[in-house]
């Protein structure tokens, strides 16, 4: 009897699943009709769009980044320690008052930045290359004997759609499907994201990554170990790459090293629980500043 209640609640109600991709169906939708707008620009202007992002973010915290300059300036300069401390207490609280506030313009710019995704995974998919006008980026990239895929043609820069992954190549054939973009908002909602085996893990990790890491402030992906940490950054980092982001792997470094540093300055940082977590206890023992590898944690 009980059982036949419960199939009429969830006929009645839905399941929790049902009410949760009701939740981000309209944004799929707003995302599918951007990325359809997008198949009528240039490469250069796709590309472009990460300029923007970055533009718009900047904007949206101008007035609260130019708050905790100041409160800082103020802080260092002042002699009464009681006021010092208040003062410093009050930076802290703005920063978090800043942390808000970043989760609000990334919001509004999370259809786009999806489908600017998508649209560079499709670009890739249907086309052997991809021509820009070369970056200084594009450059620091081609004389990479690691990203051959990438090469410098008078002021034109070539991307090719193979590269090697965990000593293999593989051609890029992958585009973001609904079930990835709501995967992509879930995990972006600071949320977990259950999918089976040829779900697109590795693709839906691309959304909420390329978004963040539009702030500035890093992003790590976290795997379980060694291989899938080398294999996925490889594996997908071109993708970051064309959107002038930049992508590394703390697992291919020692700890401490200049190398391993650099790889957590990255926009997206892949590496190993294993690592992170022990880079950030070592972070929790150094005797000075500048000896931290991690950044700031948001």
């Amino acid at each position: 009897m009980f059982g036949n209640i419960g199939q009429s609640l969830k006929k009645l109600f839905g399941t929790k699943y049902d009410r949760d991709v009701q939740t981000y169906a309209p944004n799929v939708q707003l995302i599918n009709e951007i990325y359809k707008e997008l198949q009528e620009v240039s490469n250069d202007e796709l590309r472009q769009k990460t300029l923007e992002f970055r533009a718009r973010i900047a904007e949206f915290l101008a007035e609260i980044d130019e708050e905790i300059r100041t409160l800082g300036k103020e802080a260092s300069e002042e002699e009464d320690m009681t006021k010092k401390e208040a003062l410093f207490q009050r930076v802290d609280e703005v920063k978090k008052e800043r942390d808000q506030q970043l989760e609000v313009v990334l919001k509004e710019i999370l259809p786009e930045a999806f489908a600017v995704v998508k649209e560079t995974s499709r670009r890739f998919k249907e086309n052997e290359t991809l021509t820009v006008t070369a970056t200084e980026h594009d450059k620091s990239l081609a004389v990479n004997p690691n990203k051959a895929y990438v090469r410098i043609e008078g002021d034109k820069a070539i991307w090719k759609n193979r590269w090697t992954a965990a000593g293999g190549e593989i051609v890029w054939n992958m585009l973001h499907y609904d079930v990835q973009l709501i995967g992509g908002m879930v995990l972006h909602d600071g949320k977990i994201a259950e999918m089976g085996t040829g779900e697109g893990k590795t693709l839906v990790a691309t959304l909420p990554a390329y978004l963040n890491g539009l702030s500035g402030q890093g992003v790590h992906i976290i795997t379980v170990n060694d291989y899938l940490a080398r294999r996925d950054s490889e594996w997908v980092g071109p993708i970051f790459e064309f959107l002038l982001l930049t992508v590394d792997c703390i697992d291919k470094y020692r700890p401490h090293s200049d190398e391993r540093i650099k790889a957590y300055r990255s926009d997206i940082t892949y590496g190993t629980n294993n690592e992170f977590g022990f880079d950030y206890l070592r972070d929790n023992m150094v005797r000075s500043l500048d000896e931290i590898v991690q950044g700031k944690h948001h």
